[in-house]
């Protein structure tokens, strides 16, 4: 991702899906405008879901991820299918691509099958029906394919372009119905408003620049006719006494909990990056309980520490050494297993809590998934930031300026 660029968390997902050789790629070359999505006769040829950018207006910044065919076989196959619904986790929309000349029992199973799926996860979802210019006559694709009322069907040959302006404005139309998430600041900070903002600079902190969720934070806050003092924690008491005044709300990286309660009054409001995230991304509430669930474990318990991001660890890291060694404190005698990037178990079964990054990497869709997975499970889960409150007796107080 370029300096520049929107996160792709940030950006509205659009999953192409659909058995092999049905044009699933030409589709996504037709829709960016360019051949950057390797294509040919052979099937199979996507064999892992690629991801491309672009701005689809009046959307926006949206994200098309081609995926490999639902009907690939073979024990390597199988794993594609796989990686392929794995992908439907992050989507924001699903496109079911047919092709029209293969009107049979085995693509319409798969069909339903599909938007079974889709509609488990509240998923809105078209079915594209390409290579129509093959087809002579009318036909009913909807009755071919059993195809429910309700499912929007457009027909396209990605070859000649035929309909591909029918399938952007069917997806303008569905991003519209989509429910935009809650803004980061929203509620807690308002228009005229100083915020402190405290991110330390350690050896885990990117070169020159600050880390996304940071960014993302300043943002918004500017969006809001806010004003933003950006200070390291070892400067909040000079930078309150620079101020002259009191700062409307404190918001500090996690790992900074600690030093900035000593450093400001208690009666100023003061949350985390970190559960700013979590309240965008997911149910707060859901994971305050699951904070509190540190005190509930036992010996032998299993945690699973999860991160959206693959980033290289450093000898202090936040997720191996930092979180581990506070959970220790409660509970001596626990278990860690870790994933990062888009690694999540389907079976939680064996854990007694998951602790989860701030999932800046992870969009709304993917994260709802792994706390619904979590719920269903009966698996209590919290986030690196109310963890870090809740081991340093600070919880209810970063969870006050939400109203909670």
């Amino acid at each position: 991702m370029g300096l520049n660029d929107t996160p792709s968390g940030n950006r509205y997902t659009i999953g192409l899906f659909g058995p092999r050789n049905v044009g699933k790629s030409s589709l996504v070359n037709k829709l960016l405008g360019q051949d950057l999505v390797l294509t040919s006769d052979v099937a199979g040829t996507t064999t892992d879901p690629v991801s491309k950018s672009m701005e689809l207006l009046p959307i926006g910044p949206v994200l098309f991820v081609d995926t490999a065919g639902l009907d690939d076989v073979g024990e390597l196959g199988l794993k594609r299918v796989d990686k392929s619904y794995e992908a439907l986790r992050k989507c924001d929309l699903a496109l079911f691509v047919l092709d029209a000349s293969r009107q049979n029992g085995k693509f319409s199973a798969m069909a339903g099958q599909f938007l079974r799926e889709s509609r488990k996860r509240n998923m809105p979802t078209i079915v594209v029906v390409n290579k129509c210019e093959s087809i002579e006559g009318p036909v009913s694709y909807r009755e071919c394919f059993d195809i429910p009322a309700d499912v929007p069907i457009v027909c396209t040959d990605a070859l000649s372009g035929s309909g591909i302006e029918d399938l952007k404005q069917a997806i303008i139309r569905c991003a519209k119905q989509d429910d935009s998430p809650i803004g980061l600041t929203d509620g807690i900070v308002n228009k005229g408003d100083v915020v402190l903002l405290v991110t330390p600079i350690d050896s885990a902190a990117p070169k020159g620049r600050l880390i996304l969720p940071q960014q993302q934070v300043i943002r918004d806050i500017l969006d809001k006719g806010a004003m933003a003092l950006v200070v390291k924690e070892t400067e909040v008491k000079a930078a309150i006494t620079a101020l002259g005044k009191a700062p409307d709300i404190v918001i500090t990286d996690s790992q900074a909990f600690k030093s900035v309660v000593n450093d400001i009054p208690s009666d100023m409001p003061l949350t985390s990056f970190s559960i700013i995230f979590a309240r965008q991304n997911g149910d707060l509430v859901q994971q305050i309980q699951g904070a509190r669930a540190l005190d509930t474990l036992e010996k032998g318990d299993r945690i699973l520490i999860s991160e959206g991001c693959t980033h290289h660890r450093q000898c202090n890291d936040i997720g191996t050494v930092k979180i581990p060694k506070l959970v220790l404190n409660i509970q001596p005698d626990v278990e860690f297993d870790w994933t990062s990037g888009g690694e999540y178990p389907r079976d939680l079964s064996g854990y007694k809590l998951i602790i989860h990054c701030g999932a800046c990497m992870l969009n709304r869709r993917e994260m709802q998934y792994r706390l619904g997975e979590a719920d269903t499970q009966g698996i209590p889960i919290a986030n690196y930031g109310m963890v870090i409150a809740y081991c340093n007796g600070i919880l209810e107080r970063a969870i006050r300026p939400f109203g909670i």
